[in-house]
């Protein structure tokens, strides 16, 4: 038709949109994989515990969770996370679980991650450091876990309590086997009559509600887990795309329960894959201040 410019053909075909769209998931994945992994969220937190003794108003615990050397946690990522706790100047280092990653990788070369993550952690420069058990630390083998960390001077809590004491003052440390895969037991891990606060680390954060509805629940002033690793992916307005059993309810942060808090730590490790988005590994620094 005179006067009518024929229609160009679109340029955009299903090839151009696949080739986009596999460009876009590979720069994704690179950056998932090598930037948000390693990207390190240092989170100050204030946490106000009531009837706290005098000596440990200030006080400074860092938590590290989920290390699960080496698949996938490379040795030298574990180390660059230490320095940064090093530079923290904590009185307490609490690790929460999964040194290692019970896997087709960790079955061939469990007991040397075992070993590395001990001998790394051992540059650790705080007074004192403890920690429970995770999942993939009972299914890899809890006896060597505790015995490997405990030789390295991590002493590993396992349904067990002692005394923190600063200047007359007690904290009173706790810490239970994995509730997920093995056999918690309150009433071995929790004092009758603590003269302070508590502190109880669990693994599985969605085991808060076992402990509040225990007897001594109402004992407990501070929990801290891990385990949910916050999900590792983390997309706008759907949030945490996979979270673990028992790390469902309570995926990362801070809650209460009356008198109870609990902080669950989003952990430095992934498991399943090498991935983290919108979600970075965490060091939590907390610090005691009187109610």
């Amino acid at each position: 038709m005179p006067g009518v410019t024929p229609l160009q053909p679109s340029r955009f075909t299903r090839r151009n949109f696949l080739i986009g769209t596999g460009v876009t998931a590979a720069g994704l994945a690179l950056y998932s994989g090598e930037i948000a992994r390693h990207e390190i969220d240092i989170v100050q937190r204030s946490l106000a515990i009531e009837d706290l003794p005098t000596s440990f108003h200030g006080y400074r615990i860092v938590q590290l969770s989920d290390i699960h050397l080496d698949e996938y946690t490379e040795p030298f990522f574990l180390e660059r996370i230490v320095n940064k706790i090093n530079a923290l100047a904590a009185d307490l280092v609490l690790l929460t679980g999964d040194f290692i990653t019970h896997g087709s990788l960790t079955f061939i070369a469990g007991s040397h991650a075992l070993h590395r993550c001990a001998e790394i952690l051992t540059t650790l420069t705080a007074p004192l450091r403890y920690g429970c058990l995770g999942n993939h630390d009972v299914a890899f083998d809890s006896a060597t876990v505790i015995n490997t960390l405990n030789a390295h001077g991590t002493h590993v809590l396992v349904n067990q309590y002692l005394p923190i004491e600063r200047k007359g003052d007690r904290l009173w440390l706790c810490g239970v086997d994995d509730p997920g895969t093995s056999h918690p037991d309150l009433d071995l891990a929790l004092p009758k009559k603590p003269d302070g606060p508590v502190i109880l680390l669990v693994h599985e954060p969605d085991y808060a509600d076992d402990v509040v509805a225990h007897p001594r629940g109402p004992l407990v002033d501070l929990m801290l887990s891990g385990h949910s690793h916050g999900g590792q992916i983390r997309l706008p307005f759907l949030g945490p795309l996979i979270l673990p059993p028992m790390g469902e309810k309570y995926p990362e942060g801070l809650y209460r329960f009356n008198r109870m808090q609990l902080y669950v730590n989003r952990g430095i490790g992934t498991v399943g894959l090498p991935f983290r988005l919108n979600c970075p590994p965490e060091i939590t620094v907390i610090t005691l201040n009187p109610a």
